[in-house]
This record gives C-alpha cells, structure tokens and sequence, in this order.
C-alpha cells in the first residue's frame, strides 16, 4: 500500500496506536500541508524538535518551517518540492537546516509526497521531519579528521594499507598511492603487483615477511629499495601489524613511509666516513711509521713506550731504552751517495730488529738513528744480551747497491722504573748516554746512571743556564706573520722564542726549548712568553692593528692547576684586551696525560676569550683522540707534509684529508711552512686559506713588524 493510498480509515484501531506510539518514541515530526492555501499543520514531536511547543507555532502555521528555514537551504528545498511537483522524483527529500527556539541550527531531513491533486496540481502533501543533526556532526567530524589524516600523511610521507586475507582486498590511503606515483583510477592495488616492483633483494625480503605474517603471525618492520609505478627509485619503510582469529591470520595493517632523503642523507654520511678512515689511514701510515724502512716513528715509539712503561709498573719488572746510532754513516753518504747509504739503514733495521726479541719494539726516529724498547725485563741488566747482539748485528759487513760496508753502532741505554722520567725525558737520558759511549771509542753501550751519570750533571748545566737566561732577559719574541690567502691580508702572528746567547749568539728554541720541557723550568718560560706576547699585543692594537697573536704552550705548563687562574691575572692588566685575540698552541703529545682535565682547562680558558690550537698537526701522538675530545679551533698543518705537496702525492693526499677533518669538527686550518706562490695556489685550492711561511715572511723581531707591514701595503 503506498502512502498514496494510505487512509486513516484502512488502519484499524490497534494499528493506529501502535503507530502513534512509534512516532512518540521515535521523535519523528509529522506535517500535513496544504500547498495551495499555505496552511500547515503538524504533531507536538515536529514542534518540540525546534524547542517550541505545538501552541505557539500552531498559530503561524507554514510561516513557521519559512522563517525557521536557514536562507542558504531555501533553493534546494524549493528544488526538491518541484522535482517532486514535476514528477522528477517519486518522493520530495532534502537535509535542511531550521532553527531552534533558541537560534541555533539543527539539521533535519525532511521527507514527504503529494497525496491529493486536483487537475494535475498538488493539492495535499504529507511528510515528516527526522533530526540527524548528529549524524551529520558525526559525519563532518570523520571527514575533517579523514582529511587531517591525509594532510599528516602528506607532511610525514607516510602513507596505510591494510589487507583482508579473507577477501584479499588491498586498500591503500591517498599517501601510498602518492608515494607510489599513482592514484586509485590509474592502479588497484595487489599483493602481487605491489611486491613485483620491489628490487631483487627487497622483494626476497618482503615475500618472506609476508609469509610469516600470514602463515605465522608475526609482524615486520623493513628498510627496502622499490620502484614507483612510473619507475622512480626509492627507498621506503614498511610495518605490519597481524590481526588474527581463532589462531589464524584474518587482517595485515601497516604503513609505508618514503625515506629516500634519509637514507641518501645515511648514503652521504656513511661516504664521508669511509673517505675520513681512508684519509685517517693515511695519516696513520705517515704519522707513525717511517717510510724508508718501515719501522715505527717517534710518534708510535711514544705509545710503545707509554705502553711499555704502564705495564712495567703494573708487573713490577723493567724496561730498557736503547739510542742506537750508526758509526761513520756520513762517511757512507759522502762516499757512496744517499741511495746506498738509504739501503744500508733498510739491512740494518732488519738486522737490529732481529737481534731483538719477539714482543721488543725497533723504531727509526731520524737519519741513522734507531730506537729499542727491550720490554719484560725481571732485573736491569737483563737487557746486556739483546744490547750485546744488537752491537754485533750492526758491526758485520754489510752489502748495499754492491759495496761490501763495514760500520758500527754506539747505544746510549736508560732503565726505567730507575730512570723513573716520562718517555721524551726518557729518550733524552737515553740520547745522552749513546754520546758518552761515543767518547767511550764507540761500537759499545753506556747505561746512564740516574744519579751519578755525567750526562745528569751536563742536564743540570743546562738548565742551571736557562734558568739565568730568564733572569737576565736574555729571551726575545720573534713574530711570524699568518696570511689570508684569499685577501693577502695579514690576520695574525704566531710569536717564537729566541734565546740572545752572549757567547752562542741568536738561539732557536730548538737548541734550549727540549732541555727544559720536562722541568718545571718550562713553566717560567711559557708564562714569559704569555706577558710578553699580551704586552705586544697590546701595544699593536693601541695602534689600530686589529691582530690575534699565538705562543706555544708546553703540555706541562698547561696542565699546571692554576693555569687558568694565572692566565686570568695576566688578561686582567688589560681591561680592553680583544676576546679571542690570544691564542694557545697545543702541539700533540703523549706528554698530555689526561686528556679530559686539558678538555677542562681548555673550556675554562675560552670563557675568558682565549683560543686553542693544535700545532704540527698530523705527526702527533694521537690525532684523531686529540680533534675529537679538546675543544680547539684551529688545526695547524706540519710544514713537513706542506714543503713536499707539489712533488709528493701521499703529502698532497694528507693535507686533503687533515682539511676534510676539519670540515666535520667545524675547525678552521692553518698551513706551515709555505714557501713558494705555487705552494698557496695549491691549498688555496684544497680550500686551506689561512696560511705561514717564508714565502710571505721570517720570523722578526716586533720593532720590525710594523715595516713590514706598510712595505706590504706600498708594494701592492
């Protein structure tokens, strides 16, 4: 029966009270309008869904669904009455906003159909009204977070799928097709087809991770390589969460995520880093080992013997420094030229290295002179057997580019813990003693006598010397200019001690500075050079010279507890010091025990406007400990490997690698020892811009300093 033919005289009595009371319960308005004449009438559920009692819209009859109406639903009401009028459609329906009795809006849906016509004109027309007001808030509410949900995908590049292992269907979000290159009218998603456009190994991969998924459960987080629909690489992550049943697998959820940068960000990181260990090698090989015979360097012997010395006092046994140097061996140079005599030093290494025991360490720190560390020694003259066969070794004839060479060795020897000093005083005892079994009448061995020995009481002339030097001011700063390669600008000075001798004449520091740089002396100087320094520094900037000027420090004089405190009370005599202006030069050594108190020093130092360096850079101790834990901001690279650059390729190499490091740990780089306009071209183009050497000046007193600007400046 439609509602058409629907009369109230059909419906018995039983039947109109149950539906009376379905429309009570339901809350569903009931209207009766008479199109023609406007007259609208309506039950007390139609009223009450706007808050108003039937009475008091009775009176107002259709005016009172006109003026409730919200003016922007008016045309698609006034649509779907005259395509209902019109026979369009078979009933009159439209989701319309009315206003309640307190002015808010409420969503309706309206629904009805014409009941009576008369000559082809709607007479009568009879609907309800339904509130789904919070339906609809329901449905704006599911779309705007749809909508947020796409955007976050948008912004993270993650994008959902979810499979129904019972249907096999694959839904995939707006992001997965995106990140795909696609869109749901281009491509329907699969299994199959999405697993075909990973890579070989990806898709080894993934395959596997499904079918543990689905056979076992488990679910997968993977970094995998695939192809977009249109054939773009990329890298994406993919999860997968397991819904199971029952014990069996029914649902797969999860997400993709595009992380092409990341991983090419991870690519370009993972580069650098090999090219840094590349570089780092590099360093190591040059650093510690000598390239004539192989043996290590001074700088690896310092650790051998650091090493051999921690476990001396550990096992409570001995340790021998042998000096060893050849007899006669300028003679072979002259006579026979460097080559031969370079091939006599490699036969004599191996010999000395097998005159040694296993676990005993043979390093070649210049020239012809060797260096034995005889470790695991349970009394002194333990050592007297390998020293006696290193002698012999040494005296047998030895054939070199075809000459049959007859030479000798003189060894200087030191005991430790009796000679209880670190390894560079160590080595200097052991040096010390080698010249007096020279005097001896050499191809012998002198042990050196900690308390007695000449070679003691020669140390203590020295510094006994030097000490008087420093009380009669003898001492003087020299200045060597640092040069701007990029703007030939002059940006600061690295001061230098020389030692005016009355007898000797002009000293460099190395004829006096190794003497003292295991005594207490070397602080006395280090804090005369630092008052100097900061006067001269003073004086220029008072005459409008905007420079920075660096000393050297010894690791003792640095490692001294009240260093900063005393560097303080220097800085203090001038209220207009410049921050930064100052700058300290660390050269790496093994002498710096305790590497996190000089962090600390250093730290504490920089509070007060002060720099650090780290000078000869690359020959060191222990590079890469020292850039990464001391908090410096500049690297000074040794002019050993900057003299060569031009010719020697391994040299070049080195100084790219020393510049990328310096790159990572934002440190700047300054060049030594450049001597020629070739040389700077050079690491002006490795990007090296901060440079010293002869080329641009010597080293000069600070009276000539100021002339040699203004020549500069005329000359240019």
């Amino acid at each position: 029966m439609t509602q058409k033919d629907l009369k109230l005289s059909d419906i018995d009595t039983f039947d109109r009270e149950r539906l009376l009371l379905i429309i009570n319960i339901t809350g569903i308005g009931v209207w009766d309008w008479k199109v023609q004449t406007g007259e609208l009438t309506f039950n007390r559920q139609w009223a009450q869904m706007l808050g108003y009692e039937q009475e008091e819209l009775k009176p107002r009859g259709f005016k009172a669904w006109l003026d409730n109406l919200h003016k922007d639903d008016f045309q698609r009401a006034q649509k779907a009455l005259d395509d209902h009028f019109n026979g369009i459609t078979q009933e009159y329906e439209a989701e319309l906003r009315m206003r309640d009795k307190s002015g808010a809006y409420i969503w309706v849906l309206a629904t009805g159909k014409v009941v009576e016509w008369h000559k082809g004109k709607p007479e009568r027309m009879i609907g309800v009204h339904l509130n789904i007001d919070e339906r609809n808030k329901n449905e704006e509410s599911l779309l705007i977070t749809s909508q947020l949900l796409n955007q976050s995908q948008k912004v993270a590049k993650v994008g959902g799928w979810e499979l129904d292992l019972i249907t096999g269907i694959l839904f995939w979000t707006d992001e997965t097709y995106r990140i795909h290159d696609t869109c749901p009218e281009e491509f329907n998603p699969t299994v199959d087809a999405g697993v075909g456009y990973f890579l070989p190994e990806s898709k080894d991969r993934i395959s596997k991770a499904l079918d543990e998924a689905i056979q076992h459960g488990k679910g997968y987080d993977l970094e995998l390589e695939t192809y977009t629909t249109k054939g773009r690489k990329i890298d994406v992550r993919t999860t997968c969460v397991v819904t199971q049943e029952n014990g069996a697998s029914v649902r797969l959820t999860g997400i993709f995520q595009d992380i092409s940068e990341q991983k090419a960000t991870q690519r370009e990181l993972e580069q650098i880093n090999q090219n840094l260990e590349v570089a780092n090698q590099a360093l190591q090989r040059s650093a510690h080992y000598d390239p004539l015979t192989g043996l290590p360097n001074r700088y690896l012997l310092a650790d051998r013997m650091q090493q051999a010395m921690v476990k001396s006092l550990r096992k409570k046994n001995y340790v021998a420094i042998a000096f060893i140097d050849v007899d006669s061996f300028k003679a072979v140079n002259d006579n026979y030229g460097h080559d031969v005599g370079d091939e006599l030093l490699k036969k004599l290494a191996g010999e000395l290295k097998h005159a040694l025991r296993d676990g005993d360490t043979l390093s070649r720190i210049g020239g012809d002179e060797f260096v034995a560390v005889i470790d695991n020694l349970s009394y002194p003259h333990e050592s007297d057997a390998v020293l006696s066969r290193m002698l012999c070794s040494v005296s047998a004839p030895v054939k070199a580019d075809g000459h049959t060479l007859s030479v000798s060795a003189s060894i200087g020897v030191t005991i430790f813990p009796l000679d209880s000093c670190d390894p560079d005083q160590l080595l200097r005892h052991a040096d010390q003693a080698m010249y007096l079994a020279k005097q001896k009448g050499k191809n012998c061995y002198h042990v050196f006598d900690v308390e007695n020995d000449v070679a003691v009481k020669h140390l203590n002339e020295k510094l006994a010397r030097i000490s008087m030097a420093l009380h009669n001011e003898e001492f003087e700063l020299y200045y060597q200019p640092k040069v701007d390669l990029r703007t030939q600008t002059v940006v600061g000075l690295e001061a230098l001690i020389r030692w005016n001798h009355p007898e000797r004449g002009l000293l460099f520091p190395i004829d006096f500075l190794p003497e003292i740089e295991c005594d207490n002396l070397c602080i006395g100087v280090g804090q005369w050079v630092i008052r100097t320094a900061l006067a001269q520094l003073h004086f220029w900037q008072t005459q409008g010279l905007d420079l920075s000027v660096s000393v050297n420090i010894s690791p003792l004089h640095l490692q001294q507890g009240d260093f900063t405190a005393q560097l303080k009370t220097y800085l203090d005599k001038y209220p207009n010091y410049k921050a930064n202006s100052l700058d300290l030069e660390v050269v790496e050594s093994s002498a710096l025990h305790d590497v996190e108190a000089v962090s600390a020093i250093i730290e504490s130092c920089k509070a007060l406007g002060v720099t650090f360096s780290i000078d000869d850079f690359g020959v060191g101790y222990s590079s890469l400990v020292y850039l990464k834990r001391l908090p410096v901001r500049y690297l000074k690279i040794d002019k050993s490997f900057v003299r060569d650059m031009l010719v020697d390729a391994d040299d070049k190499a080195i100084i790219e690698g020393i510049i990328e490091l310096a790159k990572v740990f934002k440190l700047s780089v300054i060049a030594e020892g450049i001597e020629s306009k070739e040389h700077g071209e050079a690491l002006l183009e490795l990007g090296c811009h901060y440079v010293q050497g002869y080329y641009f000046a010597k080293p000069m007193p600070a009276e000539a300093f100021m002339p040699w600007l203004e020549s500069r400046s005329t000359s240019k």
